[in-house]
């Protein structure tokens, strides 16, 4: 089975519509949101109903800390002032079942020796940055699982550990498949789909390839200027139209 993994989709439908049709011509035959469906972008409604409909077919959804922010305002309270506007704008635009969807949400999903989690495992509701091998060691001894994958950072790593080390990072090569086999453990953020941060504006999004056993790390270009111009018509902070059109 092929898996595609997408996290920090941000409200971003041009990214994640190019980054969902990719994934399909790739072979994808399950998928994962890593959290942060919504914040920074101008269609949450739009994206809610993509990744629903993916739910709804089966697919592994977990909470990020933006959508926790729609549900609650004392999350919205702890972030940066351009974010902050943000969720309040998204809050006034979402359908009573669009917030139940995101009400429905778990922080974590477990599937066989698969952890899925937005942030790290070790403390899932504080939304810490696995920013480092410290972190990653410890998400991968809480998560208790060969594979962890997880967002957040909005740049693409792998970090990889035997049983008693401590994780190294890699920075993938897009496009290049990297053997993940079971007998080491292995952390991977994908990356962010609807805001990337490293400099490259194209979206973000892995693969897993269990017959391969096999981790690929995808980038996708998209219409950037069509979202950036959404974000400004709708009044959000022009600072997160510009962070699309620099990839930062």
């Amino acid at each position: 089975m092929k898996l595609a993994l997408l996290a920090d989709v941000h409200a971003n439908l041009e990214a994640l519509t190019a980054c969902l049709a990719d994934a399909e011509e790739q072979g994808a035959e399950a998928y994962a949101f890593l959290g942060d469906l919504v914040g920074y972008g101008a269609d949450p409604a739009a994206v809610l109903d993509v990744v629903r409909e993916h739910a709804e077919r089966g697919a592994i959804v977990v909470l990020g800390n933006h959508d926790a922010a729609v549900l609650d305002p004392a999350e919205a309270a702890t972030m940066n002032a351009a974010a902050g506007e943000a969720i309040a704008w998204t809050r006034g635009r979402l359908s009573a079942e669009h917030r139940a969807f995101l009400a429905s949400l778990p922080l974590v999903a477990r599937r066989d020796d698969r952890f899925f989690v937005h942030a790290t495992a070790d403390a899932p509701s504080e939304w810490v940055y696995v920013t480092d091998p410290l972190h990653a060691g410890r998400s991968l001894a809480a998560a208790g699982a060969r594979w962890v994958f997880s967002g957040h950072v909005h740049e693409p790593v792998l970090y990889y550990a035997s049983t008693a080390e401590r994780p190294l990072p890699f920075r993938p090569v897009p496009g290049v498949a990297i053997p993940v086999p079971a007998r080491r453990r292995w952390l991977a953020i994908a990356g962010s789909c609807g805001q990337p941060r490293d400099g490259n504006t194209a979206a973000c999004y892995a693969m897993m390839d269990d017959a391969r056993q096999a981790l690929t790390f995808h980038r996708v270009p998209y219409d950037w200027p069509a979202a950036a111009a959404k974000v400004r018509a709708a009044g959000l902070p022009p600072r997160l139209a510009d962070r699309l059109a620099k990839g930062e």
